[in-house]
């Protein structure tokens, strides 16, 4: 594992800070495992996301609040083992309720996560993107009290977004942008005005709206197609791509198996198949070996 530097050890806060000065966003990837988290590392982005979509589906779970933050701290273990990069992660409503909520950022802090993202959809979180169900907003009330619990329980170092889901429940974009600052007012360090417009203009107005009391961060999952420079310009002082590497990982799995399927061989066709001793090196640097 390669040695934290100087710019992990700065906390995220105020990393967050001077991006969004210097109009320069940090960049953070999706890492549900040591693998991605190399990867990570040897592609040069800033930090880690620790994704519930991700490590829901890494273990057999629907994005349904069914993960506790045992599961979470486990896996931000796994990272830092591998990754000196700051890690984020994603704990959706933290179970609805102050209590639960300093729960989380009790054991996640512990744990080594350097910022925690809360959203204000209601008990049980249904996932941003999904049809078979609809999401619903928490009162405003409740996460500002969940923020104010999360801060109790994590201290000032690790940063505390607060991701609105107005838009995804079809509110407008002003609704959204009164909902984040409100949740900026109660201590968050950063906010997240998630958006599945796929054209981006509705990300990109609230941008433009927002007065700019703390940081803003995006996800642009639906909207992959706005390069990073048209982010920046924007005024997002972090960009998450949240769950990329893990549908790569995906497709990539199945092109290698049905290759196999057709042709009885994993190396035919071209496939890109890592050596063993990249696998072996996630862990341990040092390991060699003959394959």
């Amino acid at each position: 594992m390669s040695a934290p530097t100087e710019a992990d050890i700065v906390p995220l806060t105020t990393r967050l800070a001077a991006a969004a000065r210097a109009h320069r966003p940090l960049r953070a990837v999706g890492a549900s495992s040591a693998v991605a988290a190399k990867v990570a590392v040897e592609t040069g982005f800033d930090a880690l996301w620790v994704s519930g979509l991700e490590v829901s589906t890494a273990l057999g779970l629907p994005d349904e609040n069914v993960l506790g933050p045992r599961d979470l701290a486990d896996t931000v273990l796994a990272l830092a083992r591998t990754a000196a990069l700051p890690v984020i992660v994603d704990v959706d409503n933290a179970g609805g309720t102050p209590a639960t909520a300093r729960r989380f950022a009790g054991d996640l802090t512990r744990a080594g996560a350097a910022a925690l993202c809360l959203e204000d959809s209601a008990y049980p979180k249904v996932n941003s993107f999904a049809l078979h169900r609809s999401q619903v907003l928490t009162r405003v009330e409740t996460i500002n009290e969940q923020i104010v619990a999360m801060r109790e329980a994590a201290g000032s170092e690790v940063a505390l977004i607060a991701r609105t889901e107005a838009l995804i429940c079809g509110a407008s974009v002003r609704e959204a942008v009164q909902r984040a600052a409100a949740y900026a007012a109660a201590g968050a360090d950063a906010v997240l005005i998630h958006s599945k417009d796929p054209t981006g203009t509705q990300a990109l107005a609230t941008a433009e709206a927002w007065p700019g009391a703390v940081p803003l961060v995006t996800v642009p999952t639906a909207f992959a197609h706005l390069a990073p420079d048209e982010l920046r310009a924007a005024g997002f002082a972090l960009v998450i791509y949240a769950n990329q590497l893990s549908r790569a990982a995906l497709a990539a799995m199945r092109h290698v198996a049905a290759s196999f399927q057709t042709t009885g061989s994993f190396t035919t066709e071209g496939t890109p198949l890592s050596d063993v001793a990249d696998l072996l090196q996630i862990a341990d640097p040092a390991a060699r070996a003959c394959l």
